[in-house]
């Protein structure tokens, strides 16, 4: 007789409007054997109001590493895991990556249910490109390692995506205002799906002085939406640039190290900054790094 071998589904459950949760995902959630949650509690909300009761273990970032043999050997005894994050898409800046890899690492079947995450609805809405995008998760939440951060991502052409905590919003948007510069056009997205939902639009110069003035713009889930920087036309030679930045790294701080090379070859400060913090030299280590566990938000 063959062994039935389980599942492991990664169930997207609504960021905010119940009227989003697909018909497969009500369905993976009550036939599931067991679903890992990242909060039991925030779970148990979302099962009540469906009508479904099944067995819940926790699954966050603190306990993950720990509960994965056991999410593996209650897979490979026949059982069907459901994986759920407290809203939106699991794995999306929340856990279940190591869970996710080490059961496709084991030959399980993966499934994704898929469904709401405030990543695509905020593109949806905000009317900059989508063409091309990336998603940056959560900034560090030190002003420091921020800016390090946003040095780095100011001449991507590419629209960014960022979730950020409502308490720091206006300090993100002021710290993009001096790294990408006042004029580039973003999209702060609130409460995405839910009753209080706004959609505010402008440079991020307007944007950061409307999070300074309403005070309904530092409450709720926020995502941030800006556009790419413009195709660079730097006539620089990169190679006479990064080899400035190199010996200057080794004994100069990354913005000062920046701020010669600029002048040496021509290039922006944003350009010679972006190669010191990238690991080029001694700068990229004494750079700072973003905080190992962001915060939690809808995804």
């Amino acid at each position: 007789m063959v062994k039935r071998r389980g599942r492991l589904q990664v169930v997207a459950t609504p960021i905010g409007n119940m009227g989003d949760l697909s018909t497969r995902a009500r369905e993976a959630l009550e036939g599931a054997d067991l679903i890992a949650a990242e909060d039991t509690r925030h779970t148990q909300v979302l099962l009540q109001a469906i009508g479904i009761t099944r067995p819940m273990v926790s699954l966050h970032s603190y306990n993950e590493s720990q509960r994965v043999p056991d999410m593996l050997a209650r897979l490979d005894a026949g059982e069907n895991i459901a994986l759920v994050s407290d809203a939106g898409t699991p794995l999306l800046s929340d856990p279940g990556y190591e869970l996710v890899s080490q059961a496709a690492s084991a030959g399980f079947e993966v499934l994704a249910i898929p469904g709401p995450s405030a990543i695509t609805t905020a593109l949806a809405v905000a009317g900059l490109p989508t063409s091309r995008f990336c998603f940056e998760g959560f900034l560090p939440s030190r002003e420091r390692e921020r800016r390090t951060e946003l040095a780095r991502l100011a001449n991507e052409t590419r629209t960014l995506v960022f979730f950020e905590a409502p308490h720091r919003i206006a300090d993100t948007l002021a710290d993009l205002v001096v790294e990408f510069g006042s004029e580039r056009r973003a999209v702060v997205a609130r409460e995405l799906t839910k009753t209080h939902e706004t959609i505010y639009r402008g440079t991020l110069e307007e944007l950061a002085a409307q999070a300074r003035g309403d005070a309904n713009f530092q409450r709720g889930e926020i995502t941030i939406v800006v556009h790419g920087a413009p195709p660079s036309t730097s006539t620089v030679d990169p190679q006479l640039l990064r080899r400035a930045v190199e010996l200057l790294s080794k004994e100069l701080p990354p913005s000062r190290a920046a701020a010669i090379a600029a002048q040496l070859t021509g290039a922006t400060r944003n350009e010679a900054y972006a190669l010191a913090t990238r690991g080029e030299g001694k700068a990229g280590a004494d750079a700072g790094a973003p905080d190992p566990t962001p915060d939690s938000g809808e995804n």
